[in-house]
């Protein structure tokens, strides 16, 4: 089994494969104060939870944006999934000619691309095709755009939701905490309606008015993929998002997997791995 990893900045996904099937899937907050031992525990409790072995993975690939939480994760899969991890853009190459990925980048400086941007393209293009627009509802909100021949042409990258308001919050003495969600009038008669409407209405908003530039420049027929937490929610205030797709990143990293397969090779460590001291922060 295949087990893939997308570490975000506020939770990190997983999902289990057999061959091509999602097995099952579980998202957890990303902390790095978490020590591998309490890590591996949740992860094993998972395994169980789906009715799944984990001492049946034989491959393991992470997507992470954050680097500090990498060191845990890891000894957390060394130490009970018994496997060495591959890392997506460090010990995997998805940055190169398209081989691959199926995704060739033309960006100034391929290198600075987050590996979880170009893992969701090429999700997007094996799934849907191109041209195709890739929006990325997490702590930041990206836009990554592909043309018909699986190109990344590059995007946008715009504040969460979550983010805005939380600054709001934080910023201005006398505004509280509001849930996410769309008031039925744009004008709201309480300080959280007017709140909630500015905030969510003025987020769709920018979401269209992006979503639509890019379209222009992509020729107008750029299919519209949605993932990310709140991509569900945000493809119910905006009509120009075509698809919703949790488990896009996932899947991206399954294709990297069964296009990379030599590289996993011998991957898998010695079951006795948990009774060897693993050097770690605490």
């Amino acid at each position: 089994m295949l087990l893939a990893i997308d570490v975000g900045n506020t939770n990190m996904v997983f999902g289990i494969y057999d061959k091509e099937k999602l097995c099952g899937s579980f998202r957890i907050s990303t902390n790095a104060e978490r020590t591998s031992d309490e890590l591996g525990m949740q992860i094993a409790q998972y395994y169980h939870f789906h009715g799944l072995d984990r001492h049946q993975t034989d491959a393991v690939i992470i997507a992470s944006v954050v680097p500090p939480v990498m060191y845990t994760l890891v000894n957390a899969i060394r130490k009970y999934l018994h496997v060495q991890p591959l890392i997506a853009g460090r010990d995997v190459d998805i940055i190169g000619p398209g081989v691959r990925t199926g995704i060739s980048v033309q960006m100034e400086n391929p290198k600075a691309v987050g590996a979880d941007r170009i893992v969701d393209c090429a999700g997007a293009y094996y799934v849907y095709g191109g041209p195709a627009l890739i929006v990325d509802f997490g702590t930041a909100t990206t836009f990554d755009a592909i043309d018909e021949n699986g190109a990344y042409q590059g995007g946008a990258i715009f504040p969460g939701l979550k983010v805005a308001m939380e600054a709001l919050f934080l910023k201005a003495s006398k505004l509280p905490r509001v849930d996410i969600e769309m008031p039925e009038h744009a004008i709201g008669k309480t300080t959280v309606r007017s709140m909630q409407s500015g905030a969510v209405r003025g987020y769709v908003g920018a979401l269209t008015g992006i979503i639509t530039d890019i379209q222009k420049e992509l020729g107008g027929s750029a299919r519209v993929v949605a993932t990310g937490g709140m991509g569900r929610m945000m493809a119910e205030y905006c009509p120009l998002i075509d698809e919703v797709d949790p488990n896009l990143t996932l899947e991206g990293l399954r294709l990297i997997y069964e296009n990379n397969k030599a590289a996993f090779r011998g991957r898998r460590l010695a079951d006795n791995i948990g009774n060897i001291e693993v050097t770690e922060e605490g």
